[in-house]
């Protein structure tokens, strides 16, 4: 029997290649019940582009553009990154947005 801890890294790792499943399919994986499952992604959501959406296209979702084995910028570095822009050249800002783009951890796209 896995841990908490081993299990929410399993589910991130499951997650990372899957990119989508339903939260029944986890428990099953798992070995848990689905309000654990639930329990496990508001845990892990707080740290990572994983989230839960309930009704059509429902299930567990990770954010397109996240991987867990990419290097991204922190909170910090982007912000620092986003206040020095307005000083630099356009060609230099141009770079700067691409670094940004490239390397800031992906948001997830709020749908109307």
């Amino acid at each position: 029997m896995r841990n908490a801890l081993e299990r929410r890294k399993g589910i991130l790792d499951f997650m990372n290649i899957q990119r989508h499943d339903t939260v029944s399919n986890l428990a099953f994986e798992f070995h848990v019940s689905k309000k654990t499952i639930f329990r496990d992604i508001s845990i892990l959501e707080t740290k990572y582009p994983i989230y839960c959406l309930h009704g059509r296209p429902g299930g567990v979702h990770m954010v397109d553009g996240f991987y867990l084995d990419r290097k991204y910028l922190s909170d910090k570095q982007s912000e620092l990154l986003e206040r020095l822009l307005p000083n630099l050249s356009t060609e230099d800002a141009e770079t700067m947005k691409s670094i940004i783009k490239s390397f800031a951890v992906p948001k997830r796209k709020i749908k109307n």
